[in-house]
C-alpha cells in the first residue's frame, strides 16, 4: 500500500530584526571608550542622561583619574549622582577622595547620604572628623550612614569615636552605632589589629549594648578564640 506523501515543511519567514536604538541609548561604543572620551561625553551638555551614566560606569572600570572632576561635577545631579559616586569609588587617586569630601559641604538630603556611603566605601580616613560630626547631629538618617561608614573606615581612632556617641545615643541610631562598631572591630582584626579589635568586642558585649551586637561581638570574641589562625 502506496504510504501518503507528506507535504514539506514551509520555511518560516526571518523574523525581522529588532530596530536599533537611537543613538543617544547605544552604550556599545561607550564600554571601549578612553578616558578622554569619557570626559568628553560627561562635559558636553548634548550629552544623554544614558550616555553620561554609561561614561561614569565606564570611567569607574577604568578607574580613571582624568574623569574626577567631571565625574564630581554631577554628585548634585539628581538622576546621575548615583553614577558618579559609582564612577569616583574605584578611582584610587587622591582626587577622587577629595572631590567626595569636598561634597560633604555641598549637598543635602540623599545624594549627601549617598557621597557619605561611598567615603565609608573608600574607607577614608581623612574624612572621618566630618563624619563624627554627622553621626552626632541632628538629622537621624545622617547620623546612622555616617556611623556606618565610620565602622567600614574601621580604625582604633574611629572605634573610640563611635563608642562614644552610642553610650548617649538612643532606638535605632543607638543600634545603628553598635553595627558600625562590629563592623569597626572586624575591620581591624582584618588589618592585623588583633588586640584592639577584640578590645572592641568586649566593650560591645556589655549589658548596655543593644541585644543583637552585644550577642554578635559576644559570638565574635568565641570565634577569634577558636579559630586556627589564632597566634601560639
Amino acid at each position: 500500500m502506496q504510504q501518503p506523501i507528506t507535504p514539506a515543511p514551509k520555511p518560516q519567514a526571518a523574523k525581522p530584526k529588532p530596530p536599533e536604538p537611537p543613538p543617544h541609548f547605544q552604550e556599545g561604543a561607550i564600554a571601549k571608550m578612553d578616558a578622554a572620551g569619557l570626559v568628553k561625553i560627561l562635559t558636553t551638555p548634548s550629552s544623554s542622561e544614558f550616555q553620561k551614566a554609561k561614561a561614569c560606569m565606564r570611567a569607574g572600570e577604568l578607574a580613571a583619574k582624568e574623569a574626577v572632576p567631571a565625574l564630581a561635577a554631577l554628585l548634585d545631579d539628581e538622576h546621575l549622582s548615583v553614577y558618579a559616586r559609582y564612577g569616583l569609588e574605584p578611582i584610587t587617586d587622591p582626587s577622587a577622595g577629595d572631590a567626595l569630601r569636598a561634597a560633604l559641604t555641598k549637598l543635602k538630603g540623599d545624594r549627601l547620604i549617598g557621597v557619605v556611603n561611598s567615603l565609608g566605601k573608600r574607607r577614608d580616613a581623612k574624612s572621618a572628623p566630618t563624619l563624627v560630626k554627622m553621626m552626632n547631629g541632628a538629622d537621624q538618617d545622617l547620623a546612622r550612614a555616617a556611623a556606618a561608614a565610620l565602622g567600614s573606615i574601621g580604625n582604633e581612632a574611629v572605634s573610640k569615636d563611635l563608642l562614644a556617641t552610642m553610650n548617649k545615643a538612643t532606638g535605632l541610631t543607638k543600634m545603628a552605632i553598635a553595627d558600625a562598631c562590629l563592623v569597626c572591630a572586624e575591620r581591624m582584626i582584618a588589618d592585623g589589629k588583633r588586640e584592639q579589635g577584640l578590645a572592641l568586642y568586649a566593650t560591645l558585649s556589655a549589658p548596655s549594648v543593644p541585644k543583637a551586637a552585644r550577642l554578635g561581638a559576644m559570638q565574635a570574641i568565641i570565634s577569634q578564640e577558636i579559630s586556627i589562625a589564632r597566634p601560639r
